[in-house]
């Protein structure tokens, strides 16, 4: 009975005998989520904006705080990044997007509804996890703003410096 241990491995083929830990084991399998009417709903964060999404079937149309895309977003920047994870999964006129949001300004309102929206989509098609994922469109921005220190003017900056 020859059985390897870390601490008797001697060059690359023991450790290659070793394998490594987890490599066998099973992937956590993702499941639909719905609701009562077949939506799928995530909330999404970004600064101090969050953002509540319901996605169904439908045609496409973006509705935001009860109003259209191109009224609430007026720059075509900030309607672009919240249909990205619509774009890059090839789902742009497959559902229809509804969805609240408060905090913050409007970039960081978008950012919360596209990340609020990946992760309905996550819920809608586990399947799609694997497109999302590496776009980074899954993970929380976590940067906020600094807070104001005592003695300081603002976060970090001093007040001006007088010799006389």
């Amino acid at each position: 009975m020859t059985d390897v241990t870390a601490e008797t491995a001697t060059g690359f083929d023991a450790l290659k005998a070793l394998g490594t830990p987890g490599v066998g084991e099973e992937h956590p399998v993702y499941v639909q989520k719905l609701d009562a009417q077949g939506r799928a709903y995530s909330t999404g964060k970004r600064k101090n904006a969050i953002a509540r999404v319901w996605i169904k079937p439908g045609t496409g149309k973006f509705t935001i705080n009860g109003r259209d895309q191109e009224v609430y977003f007026a720059r075509p920047v900030l309607r672009m990044m919240i249909a990205q994870p619509l774009v890059v999964t090839e789902r742009e006129t497959q559902f229809d997007v509804i969805c609240t949001v408060e905090g913050s300004g409007l970039s960081g309102q978008a950012g919360a509804i596209r990340h609020g929206l990946s992760h309905a989509l996550t819920h809608y098609e586990p399947e799609l996890r694997k497109v999302l994922k590496p776009h980074g469109f899954l993970t929380r921005d976590s940067r906020v703003v600094e807070r104001k220190k005592y003695g300081r003017a603002k976060a970090r900056r001093s007040f001006q410096f007088s010799k006389r």
